[in-house]
Formats: C-alpha cells, structure tokens, sequence
C-alpha cells in the first residue's frame, strides 16, 4: 500500500442556509480564477442553470465545477439551502474533503446552517466560515461570529474542529478579507484560505478501483453519466470495470467516456487518479450511492444514507372531463415510468405502487420538495392529478408519531397577533420572542408538528403583507400533537360544463371570491370560488342572463366583477383538502372535487354520518 498526498487538488463544497449567498461566491471564485474569456458575458448565478432555479432564486440541484488557482486544481460543489432539497446535500458531501460554511453577516446561523455543518462534521469535512454580505448596513460581524463559535461548540465531536479560519466576504462584488474591519481588493484571501486549510487528498493509486456515485446525469450523445469521487485505484476510458449494486449485486461493464470537470464544462481525459472527481460513461442502468470497483477485486464503499421523507401525496392519472386536452403523456404507464426515472437522481425521494393502476404514492422532505417535481414534470409535457400533501406518521411503543419542525419567522411587530393566533390554533409553540435589528422586526421561533404546517406557508405571506420570512428546520418524531381543526372556509363548486360568463360569476360573487375569469373552461366538480360559510356550495358560473325589455351590457357586469384569485402551484397545494384534488396540465392549474357528482359527493357525506 503506497499512499501518497496529493497537493495538486482541493475538493471542497459550499454550504450554507438558503439566501445566504451560495450561488454569487461561485460566481466569483469562477470569473476571478479566469475560466472565461475576458469579453465572455456569463451574467449572474451561472451554477443555477436550470429554469425553476432562476425562477424561484434557489439552488434545487447539487452541481459540480472546477477552478485553477497556483497550480492547483480546486473542484468546487454547490449545493442548495433549503431544508426540502437537504438529500442533495447529505448525497454529494462524499465527495469533499473540506467545506466553505456561508453565514450571512446579519442574519447569522440560521436552521440549515445548523444541519449542513452537522452532516459536515459527520463527514469529518475541515470547514471554513466565510461571514458574507459584509455590505449590508447592519451587518454585525462580531456577533454573527460568537453566535457561530456557539454553534461550532454545540456541534464539533473533536477538538481539532473548533480551529477554524474566518474570512469576510462580499460575494456579489467578488471581495474577501481576513480583517471584518477592511475591505478586501478580490477573492485572494478566499483562494489562499482554500490551500491553506482544506486538506489534500491521502490516495493510494495502486490499490483496486472504487469510486462512489454521487450524481447522475444525461447525455444525448454519450448516454447515462454517472458522476463521483475516486477515493483509490486508477480509472481510464475503455477500462472494464464492476458496478456494485445496492444490493450487492455484481455487474461488468466498459467505460466509454472519461471526463473531469474544467471551469463550467467537462473534458474527456485518458486518465483519472484517486481524489478526482470524474463524470464516466458506459454504465447505463447505475444509480447514486453504487460503487464502481475493480471485477478482479470488487468491494463496495458505505451507501450514501439520506433522512427519511416526512410528506408524501398520490400522483395519478388525470380523470377530469378535460384530460388529454394539453398534456403529451398522460397514461398511467408514461406517469409511472418518470416518477421512477426520477428515483435514480432524487435521493430523498420515495415512489410507491398502490391498489390501483391510476394512482402512485410520493413521498418526500417537504410541500418544496414534491411541488418542484411536479412544476418540472408539467413543463416536460406531463398531465395528472395530485392529492393533498400528508405528514408520514411513525409509531414508537403502541403510540403514534409524527414528524415536528422548528419554525423561525422574521416579522414586523403587527404581524405578531394573527401569526400567533395561526399557529396557535394548529398546536403550535412558542420558544422564543427577539426584537430584532432596529427594533422593526420581530423574531419568534416555533415548535409545530409539520402536520400543522400544512397550508400556513401561503396564509403567512397574507399575513406579513410580503414583508417577512419563514425558515423550518426538521426536529424529529414526536407524540401525536392532537386533532387541528381546519381554518378553510367552504369553496364554490361549479354545476355545469361549460365556459365562465361575466353573468354567472357575478352571482357566484355574492357568496364569496372566486378564482376563475370570464371565458374559462370549467366542468362539474371544479373549484371556482371560495364560500364565505363553512358548507361547499355547488353554483353554475356558466349561466347567461335571461333576455328581458331591459338591456345592460356585459361590459357593465365585466367591471363590476372582482378579479379572480389565482394561485400558484403551492398555494394550491396548500388549498385543497383531503377530498379534492389538484389537476395539473402543462398550460393550467385546476382545483376539484374528488368525486366530480353532486349526488356522488352527497352520498359520501351522508355514508360518514354517524347512524
């Protein structure tokens, strides 16, 4: 065995809380390492590549890139921030050796710092605290830092972990420094600080290959590519090789490409060495957490190990009158096969069959989570329905479980009584009140089972008028918190196929809001509005005024009409109960009824009553 060091490579991820600034130090330590040309416009958080991503303002994917500086090759992963996509943290960790930890100079350590550098530790990862966002003006770096010190000592399991390096940073203008109280010129600092402290791979080149999938990936023209770290052994293109099942199971196989990561792209090389990370293709069938290992001597790596998912809701085939009317896939057997493709990319996720052929269960970290899957299977051309979110209950001893998070909620002072009165009558409580920076601000922290959060994220925004945010942080399983009443009103459910007139909505506006425009397509059984009163209650917006001597122009009943309520694709999960459902097609969002019959729906209700 000749392990050797090697100092011409760093592996190092960056992690952080959502916002925190992830995605824009990338950005910085990529212009200023020079991997593009010098009149190359690459614009702003180029790592987040992908539609949803820039969209939303969030990292939803772990990505790979690579940088040079002196000499040394230094493979950077991003990887998101908010606690639902936390599975694609705890997957691509492997691959590092050492961490850049993000702290926002005001907001300091937040809930996902705590479970990043936790899981870093766990990984025996060297960090190092970047306090970024230097620029703000209250940035309170002294502070941030103490309260960082509290989380190190919290959390470090060895002495060594507590010597950590500090550098403060403006990530958006490329700007580091070991001083909080100057200014850096550029990210050199940061650079150094990387050499310095994330230690070299130890590799033994002369050992039997293995190499741990921690990503995959898909190309039109070299097929699956399965991405990892080589942790011993040597690899080249067209070498044979043993792909190491989950469960154990032994398969050969050839490598047909060899890549590394250069800047933004991949480049085919002949070889690879122990510490690189690779991207290789020939293994078409290879899932994350499989290792790729010598046949003559194969041993596999410890599986990658994710937390379990705590909401999941069916996906079934769209049964509305509607169907097939925008959607290119629409059976069962196209609904099946993506979400069991997706299986093979998405760790934290679960797809289970279930009594019927239509329906499929979905399990997942969060409403985030599986509202990001379905938003993407949308846009590919996919049509189908989608039940409400539900928590995934354990049991412990004969006693019912259920899963609890930690809510941090940043507020003005007179948002305080209706999120108190919100959350309180979803069994929520309070651990503590702060006034925060400039005595504006309110910050209160929460313990609430996530069963009691179910449809709170989209009442918060009302709430706080747009003005404030909210953070969850997964606390574990604990007794069942009781029966939480429902604060939903009842809905308008339309009577007749048709298409929504300005007539027939007018009157539907008499007895609540409602959520389409004139000109919509509606069917039975299709939520249009929301009842003032607790009951649903079936109306027909579809219906004309009768011709009378007296004439009134529908421009007259246009204006007179309230703008619809539209949702988006959360709040609409947030919205529905237990017996409706959420169809989704490529061009629409609708709301509707399980059973689509008024006389259906009747007869259930009356089959629930006590006799």
């Amino acid at each position: 065995m000749s392990v050797i060091v090697r100092d011409d490579i760093r592996n190092v991820a960056i992690i952080a809380h959502v916002d925190h600034g992830k995605t824009t130090l990338v950005d910085g330590l990529l212009k200023q390492s020079h991997v593009f040309r010098a009149n190359q416009q690459v614009g702003e958080l180029i790592m987040d590549s992908n539609d949803l991503e820039r969209e939303r303002g969030i990292t939803i994917l772990a990505k790979n890139t690579a940088i040079r500086y002196r000499g040394v090759k230094i493979n950077i992963i991003d990887t998101p921030g908010h606690a639902d996509f936390s599975g694609e943290v705890e997957r691509v960790l492997n691959m590092a050796d050492g961490c850049l930890l993000l702290i926002d100079a005001v907001d300091g350590p937040m809930p996902q710092t705590r479970f990043v550098l936790r899981e870093a530790f766990r990984r025996g990862l060297r960090p190092i605290v970047v306090i970024n966002k230097m620029d703000r003006p209250h940035a309170r770096a002294h502070w941030v830092l103490l309260r960082t010190q509290d989380l190190f000592l919290e959390l470090a399991s060895h002495a060594e972990q507590l010597d950590f390096p500090v550098l403060y940073t403006v990530a958006k203008e490329g700007l580091a420094s070991l001083d909080p109280e100057q200014q850096g010129k550029d990210l050199e600092p940061l650079f150094e600080a990387i050499l310095q402290h994330v230690p070299p791979p130890a590799v033994d080149q002369d050992a039997p290959l293995q190499l741990l999938v921690a990503a995959l990936d898909y190309d039109q023209h070299r097929g699956q590519i399965a991405v990892g770290r080589l942790f011993r052994g040597r690899l080249r293109a067209g070498q044979q090789v043993a792909r190491i099942a989950r469960g154990g199971a032994l398969t050969r196989h050839r490598i047909t490409y060899l890549l590394t990561y250069a800047g933004l792209k991949r480049e085919p090389v002949e070889e690879a060495l122990p510490g690189d990370i690779v991207a290789l293709c020939g293994i078409d069938d290879i899932a994350i957490g499989e290792t790729v290992a010598d046949p003559e001597s194969p041993e596999a790596l410890p599986l990658i190990e994710v937390g379990p998912p705590t909401v999941k809701m069916t996906f079934g085939v769209n049964t509305s009158p509607m169907a097939g009317r925008d959607g290119r896939y629409c059976t069962s057997r196209q609904l099946r096969e993506r979400l069991f493709r997706e299986l093979r990319i998405n760790v934290s996720l679960r797809v289970q069959d279930t009594d019927s052929a239509d329906e499929f269960l979905v399990s997942g970290r969060g409403e985030l989570h599986l509202a990001i899957l379905i938003e993407t299977m949308r846009r590919e051309g996919y049509e189908f329905q989608v039940s409400r979110p539900e928590v995934i209950l354990g049991e412990e001893g004969g006693h019912v479980l259920e899963p609890v998070e930690q809510v941090f909620i940043d507020c003005s002072a007179d948002a305080i009584g209706a999120i108190s009165q919100s959350l309180g009558q979803r069994k929520g409580q309070l651990l503590n009140m702060v006034v925060g920076e400039g005595s504006a601000t309110m910050h209160l922290e929460y313990r609430v089972s996530t069963r009691g959060l179910i449809g709170f994220r989209s009442k918060f925004l009302t709430m706080v008028r747009g003005a404030g945010s909210l953070y969850t942080s997964f606390l574990g399983y604990h007794p069942w918190y009781g029966e939480i009443l429902s604060e939903r009103s009842g809905v308008l459910v339309a009577s007749e196929i048709g298409v929504a007139v300005a007539f027939g909505l007018e009157n539907a506006q008499e007895r609540g809001v409602t959520f389409v425009e004139p000109g919509t397509d509606v069917y039975p059984g299709m939520l249009v509005g929301m009842h003032q009163r607790e009951q649903d209650i079936a109306i027909n917006v579809c219906k004309t005024k009768k011709m009378t001597n007296v004439r009134s122009s529908t421009q007259e009943i246009q204006e007179r009409l309230t703008p619809a309520l539209k949702f988006s694709l959360e709040e609409s999960l947030d919205f529905i109960n237990t017996d409706e459902l959420l169809e989704v097609t490529p061009k629409a969002l609708r709301m509707r009824k399980r059973l689509l019959s008024q006389d259906a729906r009747s007869r259930a209700r009356k089959a629930l009553q006590p006799a």
